[in-house]
């Protein structure tokens, strides 16, 4: 009988690991698997006592002490208050504190740091300086693991509202936007790589339920970074402008001038801001040149060029950039950024950069947004008749949708911009009129290539 009972219960909780030593108390067994029964039907209250009983006799017998142990406390603080609830916060900081202590490979540094900062946060507990630097030790100190979006957006909003007390200088802000959004697309690209794999299985109807999961939680969690991308951004705000730009470089540049990931950085932010008319990127760009003379350096160089007339050498400078970077997803944001800059200029030539961005990195949505903005700005350009150029809006469509589905962080702006070219497209109506429906129809300006007409 008790042979049964011991099987019963490692079948319970056997997911997480027993330790051998601890697993000789009944009693802490025998509650261990009360408690985790309870805890996977959402019953915290039935669940809180024997929970306790274990989590306090028996901390290391199994991982389920610190992950239902989280559910059960997190449920106590939401459904209580005054000193009650002040003990229940407390016990959880303890808690996050004991997970890495016995279990430190599952709840690394970062993951408890961030863990306490929320818990924190959401209770109104901690002043700005608080929780920047309990952020700023923990991405330091173990960046590899800090991957909770809010937590991320929380680290630099903190940091804006120092600066904003006068707390914190400029350059501080934008170190710390530039490490987190370098973190945002790392842990992005990872997601995106996921789902570049996955989606041709999908299209074929061969995706396992494995799988299946895997490309929703990828595809979910992409999104989230790009809501947090897009909240980082504005916390920056005007900030970022030429404006204060300019002058913060001026300042700093005769003391960071052989700094070169200070000179990457501010000619980078400045390229992305579009202050190139001013001397000072000059400046940052051919120091740049001299300290690290990198693909990076041939495109603001070709930009250069390319804002004096001189568009065979800007064409030059940018193919040397392509030739020189091997990763391909920098390779990518190289093309990207060459795209951006002849998107006023050369529509087509634009669209052939956007594609060798793709090229280099399918999961590229921001190419495949470019690619539907330019086919919805030329819709005057391309036909004959009035259903002629609106059906380009069709194309311009289709792209953006292509956007959001490699790149769910992106799936706002894609949404949003999809939905606003189908909406220009023609209507029910005017496909009835044309006598067009379900025809084909090519486009003989620069887009070129043809769409289905919509069936009735």
């Amino acid at each position: 009988m008790k042979k049964e009972l011991y099987l019963m219960m490692f079948a319970v909780v056997g997911f997480t690991g027993i330790s051998l030593g601890q697993a000789q108390n009944p009693e802490c067994m025998t509650n261990l698997s009360i408690y985790a029964e309870h805890a996977k039907v959402k019953n915290y209250d039935a669940a809180y006592g024997p929970w306790k009983m274990v989590y306090e006799a028996c901390p290391d017998i199994n991982k389920a002490n610190f992950s239902y142990g989280e559910r059960i406390l997190k449920y106590k603080v939401e459904n209580s208050s005054g000193a009650e609830k002040d003990g229940f916060i407390q016990d959880l900081m303890t808690l996050y504190d004991n997970s890495n202590k016995y279990y430190p490979q599952s709840f690394p540094p970062s993951g408890v740091a961030i863990d306490k900062v929320l818990l924190m946060y959401d209770n109104k507990m901690a002043s700005d300086e608080q929780i920047f630097n309990m952020l700023d030790k923990a991405f330091k100190e173990d960046r590899k693991n800090f991957k909770n979006p809010k937590a991320l957006y929380l680290y630099f909003s903190s940091l804006v509202d120092l600066y904003e007390a006068n707390k914190k200088e400029l350059q501080d802000v934008f170190n710390t936007y530039d490490d987190v959004t370098e973190k945002i697309e790392e842990e992005n690209g990872e997601l995106t790589d996921i789902i570049t794999k996955l989606l041709p299985k999908e299209d074929a109807g061969t995706l396992t339920s494995k799988e299946k999961r895997r490309l929703r939680v990828a595809t979910t969690n992409s999104e989230s970074y790009g809501k947090i991308a897009g909240s980082v951004d504005s916390k920056l705000g005007a900030l970022a402008d030429c404006e204060n730009l300019i002058p913060l470089y001026e300042r700093s540049f005769e003391s960071k001038k052989d700094d070169v990931d200070w000179v990457k950085r501010a000619v980078g932010r400045m390229f992305s801001k579009e202050c190139t008319d001013d001397p000072m990127f000059r400046k940052l760009f051919e120091a740049q040149l001299a300290l690290d003379p990198s693909a990076d350096a041939y495109v603001y160089g070709g930009t250069l060029k390319k804002k004096s007339g001189d568009n065979s050498g800007a064409i030059a400078d940018f193919n040397k950039a392509l030739d020189l970077e091997t990763n391909p997803k920098k390779k990518s944001n190289i093309a990207y950024k060459i795209a951006t800059s002849y998107r006023r200029t050369s529509k087509s030539t634009a669209r052939n950069y956007a594609m060798k961005a793709i090229d280099a990195n399918p999961s590229n949505g921001n190419a495949y947004l470019l690619i539907a903005n330019l086919y919805a700005s030329s819709a005057n350009e391309c036909g004959e008749t009035p259903f002629e150029k609106r059906a380009v809006y069709w194309k311009a469509a289709d792209m953006a949708r292509k956007a959001g589905r490699v790149d769910p962080s992106l799936s706002g702006r894609a949404g949003q911009a999809a939905s606003s070219y189908a909406a220009k497209a023609p209507s029910k109506t005017d496909i009835f009129n044309s006598g067009m429906a379900g025809k084909t129809l090519s486009f003989k300006c620069w887009v070129g290539g043809s769409i289905t007409v919509p069936s009735l």
